[in-house]
Order: structure tokens, then C-alpha cells, then sequence
């Protein structure tokens, strides 16, 4: 049994975390077992929309921190594998929601904030714990929830590595749905098959600029945009979503 598994309905891939006794926590072979996971579904063209989860009672723990010797050089570790599945999720040409069964801490909370999408179970929670042993957040916490939250709230959830819930969650805007722990896996994926049902480019133009948006200045957004239209416009999506609205009837994708 692998430690990251890759099931498909559809054109919607799961991925999901499979150390559940563990509590998903990441070693270096499950970090590089989620890498080549998401790798390969970027790859399929089959592969529309993509739902990252955990199994058993637990979303992600974070490093696991029996693996003593992965912490002696933590820079390397931090940019020989984290930094990978953070740029991996976020250059994904296609949509990605985070099911969220369970506690998401650390590295794990990284994997959320890293998902374009957020459904989170009653019963889940979060923490930046860090500093809790002495370390400093990675796998892009630092910049994800500066970016969505500001400085100050950043800060407080970073040194102070409380743990908050599914409902502060929400409110703070870090996910979009709070759900039943039973209905939280069954709705992310219906909502990935609604956005593997979508126009597939124009999808992942709109995820790649909205990701620059923060990074780049104001003209470079919008020279993105007008290129990006244009790759759009000509795409056969595009007459087909005018048909489609003409005629009153649902589009039919490529």
C-alpha cells in the first residue's frame, strides 16, 4: 500500500493521503510519493479537476517529526521537497479543491492554503504550530496567509500556533464551505466534477491570474489578461459558449 493514492471518477482525479495511523503525516517517501501524484494528474489530459484529502481522522499533520535526521538540514529539506508540492499545487493547469477531514497543521495547513478550492469538515481544524517546535512556517503558509489574512492575523496564527476551527476557518476566509464530516469528501469531489465539466482553458488562465495577482504590478496584470483572452477567444471553446448562450442551451466543452 502506498503512502499517496491516485483514484479517478471521471474526469476528477483524488489524491489522497494515505498514513492514516500516522495521521498523514509527511515523510520524505510520502512527500515525494505526493509530488509524482500531482505530477501525474497535471500530466493526464484526462484529468479535468483534482481533490486533494486525507484518510482516516486527520487532512495532514505536517513533517513528520520522528524523521529526526530529515530536521538536521531542514533548508534542504524544506527546498528539496515542500517547496515542490507548493509550486506544484499552485502551477497545476487545473482546479484543485482541498477535501479537509480533519486537522491540517503545519505543512499540512500549507496543502490547504496551496488548494484553489477549500471544503472543511465541522470537525476539522488548523494550526500554524511552528514555532511550537522551534521552527518557522513553510510550504508557503507565509505567503498565503499573509496575502488573505494581512500582517497582523498572519503574525498571531504564526508565533502564536493556535489551533482554530473549521467555523474560524471560514470566517477568516481560509475555506469556502463548512461541512458534516461524512459529506465533506462526497462534496468536494461533485464540486471538482462541476469544474472538470468547465471549460478547461479559460479555467486555467483565470487560476494562473488570479495567482500573479499580488506579485506582479497593475500593467503586467492586465497584459496577462489581454494575452490570455486572446489565447481564450481562439480556442473552440469559446464559439461554443456563444452557441451555448444563444441557443439556451448547456455548452458542450472540449
Amino acid at each position: 500500500m502506498t503512502d499517496v493514492q491516485i483514484t479517478r471518477d471521471g474526469a476528477v482525479a483524488t489524491v489522497t493521503l494515505n498514513r492514516p495511523d500516522k495521521l498523514n503525516a509527511l515523510d520524505r517517501d510520502t512527500r515525494w510519493q505526493l509530488i509524482g501524484a500531482l505530477r501525474a494528474v497535471a500530466g493526464d489530459d484526462g484529468v479535468r479537476a483534482v481533490v486533494l484529502t486525507g484518510a482516516g481522522r486527520a487532512f495532514c499533520v505536517g513533517q513528520d517529526l520522528a524523521a529526526v535526521e530529515e530536521l538536521e538540514h531542514a533548508d534542504e529539506t524544506v527546498a528539496g521537497s515542500y517547496n515542490p508540492i507548493a509550486r506544484t499545487l499552485a502551477d497545476l493547469p487545473k482546479p484543485v479543491v482541498a477535501a479537509v477531514n480533519g486537522p491540517a497543521v503545519g505543512a499540512g495547513l500549507g496543502l490547504v492554503l496551496a488548494c484553489d478550492l477549500r471544503l472543511a469538515a465541522e470537525t476539522a481544524s488548523f494550526s500554524c504550530a511552528f514555532a511550537k517546535v522551534g521552527l518557522v512556517p513553510d510550504t508557503g503558509v507565509s505567503w498565503h496567509l499573509v496575502r488573505e489574512l494581512g500582517y497582523a492575523r498572519a503574525f498571531a496564527l504564526a508565533a502564536l500556533g493556535r489551533t482554530f476551527s473549521a467555523a474560524e476557518a471560514k470566517d477568516y476566509g481560509l475555506v469556502n464551505r463548512v461541512l458534516p464530516v461524512d459529506q465533506v469528501l462526497g462534496n468536494a469531489q461533485e464540486l471538482a466534477g462541476v469544474l472538470a465539466a468547465g471549460p478547461a482553458l479559460a479555467l486555467a488562465r483565470t487560476k494562473r491570474q488570479l495567482r500573479a495577482v499580488g506579485e506582479l504590478p497593475f500593467d503586467a496584470v492586465l497584459a496577462m489578461e489581454a494575452r490570455h483572452q486572446g489565447e481564450a477567444a481562439a480556442h473552440p471553446d469559446h464559439p461554443e459558449g456563444r452557441a451555448a448562450f444563444a441557443e439556451k442551451r448547456a455548452p458542450r466543452w472540449t
